[in-house]
């Protein structure tokens, strides 16, 4: 097929044009090389593949990615395109609404044109859109419940409670059909880029799947973005002789997917011929806290370097969220291949040696700065 993978030259999407190529697919790539992620360049970074064609372009601009579209006769469109960091969306909020959900209208606005051959459309959802995830409490059962209160967190009890009984709960895995009830502006994005593009496909009868991706981690990860996925930032630190820095406890309970993972969930989705519209969630399927993934890094890296935990907590964080993946097993097969520790060896492999700046401690003054880390002499 001719498949647009837009945000193609990021961290994800490149894996994924990779993975296209691999299976025959002609592929285009449509990426603005936003300079956060790519640094101050024109050009698209050494790892993206010279098979694809490359188009430098704003996913805001109907004309541009209509003209692509058509050009490069395409027939699938990989949604990527992305303004991505929880903590930066709170305080930028116009530029997260304006690319995640402009963006993604002004893809839906390129294909309600005419003269083109798109049928069906796969976007990059996340579980970030869940808000918390699912829990049981002992004596209620499953409980759908409502973000921590700031009373609460002001006394260090991070675990969600019951509604009912008070009663510490159990993280649960979070299924689909959980009601989504984003935290973030970011979370808030994503969701609406996922609903958007599903409303518009049952509309015009064209074919679309979200793929609701967890924590995602692995190679081309920008390890000087400080608003990129939790291990990069870890690592960043670590390279640099520094504590990875840990919100609340540490306990926190996140499912990590490694990118060959999400690529294979997205090859899977394409090889499937799904008809109407699809939500899948993917990850592993298992919970690790934040305190073992920076232990596990500073052991692989080998440095004798402990977390730092700060007692502190950032607006729009959750406490636990694992994947419920029996929809998507069930439906296209799906399993993640490699498991947690082989994948953290891989990935500190990969960027070893690389250029990393650590500007965790900008990216923190930026959130203190605006009430949005509280705790300790905020109290």
């Amino acid at each position: 097929m001719r498949i647009l993978v837009t945000g193609g030259a990021g961290f994800i999407g490149s894996h994924l044009v990779d993975g296209l190529l691999a299976e025959g697919h002609e592929v285009s790539v449509y990426d603005n090389l936003d300079e956060q992620v790519h640094g101050a360049t024109s050009q698209p970074p050494q790892y993206l593949s010279p098979e694809a064609a490359f188009v430098k372009g704003d996913v805001r601009d109907v004309d541009q990615l209509l003209a692509t579209i058509r050009k490069h006769r395409i027939e699938a469109i990989f949604h990527q395109a992305a303004a991505v960091g929880v903590g930066q969306s709170m305080y930028e909020p116009r530029r997260y609404v304006d690319v995640n959900c402009v963006g993604t209208a002004s893809l839906l606005e390129a294909l309600m044109q005419s003269g083109h051959r798109v049928e069906r459309v796969f976007v990059a959802s996340s579980m970030s859109i869940y808000g918390e995830g699912s829990y049981s409490c002992p004596s209620h059962g499953l409980l759908d419940v409502d973000v921590r209160s700031p009373e609460q967190l002001s006394r260090r009890e991070w675990e969600v409670r019951c509604p009912s009984c008070s009663a510490v709960t159990i993280p649960a895995p979070t299924s689909e059909d959980k009601r989504l009830r984003p935290t973030s502006i970011y979370a808030t994005t994503k969701r609406d880029q996922e609903e958007l593009v599903l409303e518009f496909a049952a509309a015009y009868g064209l074919r679309a799947v979200a793929l609701r991706y967890f924590n995602v981690y692995g190679p081309r990860q920008a390890l000087s973005n400080p608003y990129t996925g939790v291990m990069a930032i870890f690592l960043a630190r670590l390279f640099n002789g520094k504590s990875p820095v840990i919100f609340e406890d540490g306990l926190q309970g996140r499912d990590f997917v490694h990118v060959s993972d999400i690529v294979k969930a997205n090859l899977l989705a394409l090889g499937a011929n799904l008809e109407g519209q699809s939500v899948f969630n993917v990850g592993r399927g298992e919970a690790v806290t934040i305190m073992d993934v920076a232990t596990s890094l500073a052991e692989i890296v080998g440095v004798e370097i402990s977390p730092e935990t700060t007692n502190r907590y950032r607006a729009g964080d959750i406490r636990h969220c694992v994947a419920d993946i029996d929809n998507i097993r069930l439906a296209l097969g799906f399993s993640a291949s490699v498991d947690l520790r082989s994948g953290l060896r891989r990935y500190v492999e990969s960027v070893r040696g690389a250029e990393a700046f650590d500007r965790t401690e900008t990216a923190m003054k930026e959130l203190m700065t605006r009430g949005l880390i509280l705790g300790d002499e905020d109290d």
